[in-house]
């Protein structure tokens, strides 16, 4: 199965070698340690995953941390690899942990990683506000704990990784009303949203993160073709946010990987991908969308993308 790949990775249609940074990898996910809804399918190959993508060009992964209790299996895979990141913050639907203590505890706990690993932390994040999602958490709590934590990115002088769904006016009105505390602006992650809402996040000094889920429609398509690229970063979401054959965007996809399904353990091989799993590698078929919809060099693109990400999250 590696020669599968291998060979998959020879016939790459990109004439000239890529560089990537994927600015969002859910790593800490437990489908990487082969468990899926409480179940064990296959063995661990976080490594083998790793591997894949820094054979294709990758060369910085940043992993995205939602929870304080992300934060420690999160900071033990970036202690591991020197190309490895970590943002630090908690999801909007996650903000009801703030609640569990009447104290500043958790914030507390958040600012403490931060301190602890100054070498690893590029972010703060993923925060922002999330209202298709409500049963988690109500709007009111969501947008005072996503203000809180701005004060992290004003202390630590850090750009945000942010996350908006179906709040988009409420997200723009917090950026606003806080700017001064954001002095190094960031990146909206896994946008879907209009031209019109990205240029407005645009114009405040943000970056648009383009993966799977930003690429599902044509309307989605006509906005990354309207998009400028000197505001553009990839990334992949893994383990979520693939990009699926019932997508608008999959006729673009020029690079195809080998796969197996989860369930099958006898043929399971660790260097073949997982179906419905998405991983760092696939950044390729990102690029590969974007620079269809767009009509430009693959190449050029790349350079870009990754000298965009570098002056955000890497100035020095």
């Amino acid at each position: 199965m590696l020669k599968i790949f291998q060979r998959t990775l020879t016939n790459l249609t990109i004439a000239k070698r890529m560089k990537f940074i994927d600015i969002g990898a859910n790593l800490t996910d437990e489908v990487f340690d082969g468990v899926y809804s409480g179940s064990k399918k296959h063995d661990p190959d976080r490594k083998q995953v790793l591997e894949r993508a820094w054979q294709v060009g990758v060369e910085k992964i940043i992993i995205t941390v939602g929870t304080i209790f992300d934060c420690e299996p999160a900071f033990k895979i970036a202690a591991e690899d020197e190309r490895i990141y970590c943002t630090v913050g908690t999801h909007p639907t996650r903000c009801g942990e703030f609640l569990v203590s009447e104290t500043d505890d958790y914030f507390n706990r958040l600012t403490q990683q931060i301190e602890d690993h100054k070498d690893k932390v590029v972010a703060i994040g993923e925060i922002g506000l999330d209202y298709d999602r409500l049963h988690f958490c109500e709007p009111d709590v969501q947008k005072k704990y996503f203000e809180k934590q701005l004060e992290l990115a004003d202390k630590y002088e850090l750009p945000l990784f942010l996350h908006c769904r179906a709040a988009h006016d409420d997200l723009i009105k917090i950026i606003q009303d806080n700017k001064k505390k954001i002095r190094r602006g960031g990146v909206v992650h896994t946008f879907d949203g209009t031209l019109e809402q990205a240029k407005k996040l645009i114009a405040l000094g943000f970056h648009i993160g383009i993966n799977g889920c930003s690429l599902k429609n044509e309307a989605n398509l006509e906005v990354v073709k309207a998009l400028p690229n000197d505001k553009i970063m990839l990334e992949t979401d893994a383990p979520w946010c693939e990009i699926r054959p019932t997508h608008a965007s999959f006729k673009h996809v020029v690079t195809k990987f080998e796969t197996v399904k989860k369930k099958e353990k006898k043929k399971w091989q660790r260097d073949v991908l997982i179906v419905g799993r998405n991983e760092p590698v696939t950044i390729v078929q990102v690029l590969e969308v974007v620079s269809a919809v767009k009509g430009e060099d693959p190449a050029k693109l790349s350079e870009i993308f990754y000298n965009n990400t570098m002056k955000v999250f890497f100035p020095n």
